[in-house]
């Protein structure tokens, strides 16, 4: 352990700028800490970071500092080409490793996944989207719509990769935060369960920013999470009563759906796919973003990642 005053400043302002992050838009991993937990306090929002993931065990608290992240919006909107319907509740977790020399991160997501979003209901359902239509198989399947069942349509917003390219600066201030793939999952009794707009090798691809500006606040726990604002070992930041959003995007065509995927293209044709970045836009409504990291990661060098897990743990209700 090596208490050096330097780096006991560097680990508190190292998880001070992360508190930057804002994209809140699923997935249970295997393992204890990486599974859906009810956590005490200071730890509340952090129940799906990956504590014990490989890399973020072996952060050392001096070359690379381990943090949780959590950014939660409860409505929104989203526009696809020619259709718009509001988002349900979101939710990103993930874990980040900073690299304090390097001036670089290392986003480290849930095994499955860092994003959970809630199903949304698309206007008008199958009808709005495919119907009505003179083409034949088209129009066979949209006589078959006889009651809101098979009319309904819900669209939920699925992780298609893990989280790259996080920006510290950009979380602070403006631009692109973080790079997150994903693709949206649109179910129906006629589309079958396998209707998707982009898939996992040609994802829709948000870059999310601020689009107003957040209210910091700062709180220091033990690390159970019971509030301890004084002498914490923990160190929490909140940054809340922003909107964050993207209209940069591109979106692929449908696939998968109907039998054979034969009604993919008569959603293309009807929603404008595939659309052009500048075509389509995301806007997550009151935004929450939540970092937690060890207050002085330097004093437990090199067990900061483990010191985090047990910590993380401790706080499992």
């Amino acid at each position: 352990m090596r208490p050096a005053p330097k780096t006991w400043i560097k680990g508190a302002s190292a998880v001070a700028a992360s508190a930057a992050l804002v994209m809140p838009l699923a997935a249970t991993p295997a393992g204890a800490a990486t599974a859906a937990a009810q956590l005490n306090g200071g730890w509340a929002p952090f129940d799906r970071c990956p504590v014990d993931a490989p890399a973020m065990l072996a952060a050392d608290g001096d070359t690379d500092v381990p943090l949780c992240v959590a950014s939660v919006s409860p409505n929104g909107s989203i526009k696809l080409g020619n259709t718009t319907a509001t988002t349900g509740a979101t939710n990103l977790q993930f874990g980040v490793v900073q690299h304090p020399a390097e001036g670089t991160y290392t986003v480290v997501p849930p095994a499955a996944g860092s994003l959970v979003s809630g199903r949304t209901t698309i206007p008008g359902g199958l009808l709005g989207l495919m119907c009505p239509s003179n083409i034949p198989v088209v129009s066979a399947v949209c006589g078959q719509i006889t009651d809101a069942t098979l009319n309904k349509v819900t669209a939920t917003v699925v992780s298609a990769g893990a989280p790259t390219e996080f920006s510290l600066v950009a979380g602070i201030t403006s631009g692109p935060i973080v790079r997150l793939p994903v693709r949206i999952h649109l179910e129906n009794p006629l589309l079958g369960s396998n209707c998707y707009i982009g898939t996992n090798s040609a994802p829709v691809v948000l870059r999310p920013g601020n689009l107003s500006t957040p209210t910091l606040a700062v709180n220091r726990f033990d690390g159970d999470g019971t509030a301890n604002q004084d002498e914490g070992s923990m160190i929490g930041f909140a940054l809340t009563g922003a909107a964050q959003g993207d209209s940069t995007f591109s979106v692929p065509k449908a696939s998968g759906c109907g039998l054979a995927g034969l009604l993919s293209w008569a959603i293309d044709l009807k929603v404008g796919l595939p659309a052009a970045s500048g075509s389509s836009k995301l806007v997550l409504n009151d935004a929450r973003t939540y970092t937690a990291g060890l207050t002085a990661p330097g004093l437990v060098t090199p067990e900061a990642g483990r010191v985090l897990s047990d910590n993380w743990h401790s706080a499992v209700n």
